[in-house]
């Protein structure tokens, strides 16, 4: 399992806003990792998915490594965010931009 913890590392490490999820960022298999696309392209957030279906280590390592139980998880810069009820909150309160620009994330002026 240590190498899944690696390669997990690795993937938040080197991408800013990393988004594990249930599908792909053009192609969603669940309503929630959908709901999370959407706020992130809304936002105009360059981010990269990583489809936990296809690779169950890395599905099962992913909860392990963040210790949260669901699907999709949000990260940004090396930091866990949430899932997609966190997510949602954060967009609608104007939080999550904040967020994203306090960390040098762009984000398009919506």
């Amino acid at each position: 399992m240590s190498g899944i913890n690696d390669l997990i590392a690795n993937e938040i490490k080197t991408n800013d806003v990393v988004l594990f999820m249930k599908g792909t960022p053009q192609f969603p298999q669940c309503g929630f990792s959908g709901q999370v696309v959407q706020v992130l392209d809304y936002l105009g957030v360059d981010y990269k998915g990583i489809n936990v279906l296809a690779d169950a280590e890395i599905r099962q390592g992913i909860k392990d490594y963040s210790n949260w139980p669901t699907i999709p998880q949000l990260y940004v810069k090396g930091e866990f965010v949430g899932g997609c009820d966190i997510v949602r909150e954060m967009f609608q309160s104007g939080e999550l931009k904040s967020h994203f620009e306090g960390q040098g994330v762009s984000v398009r002026a919506a």
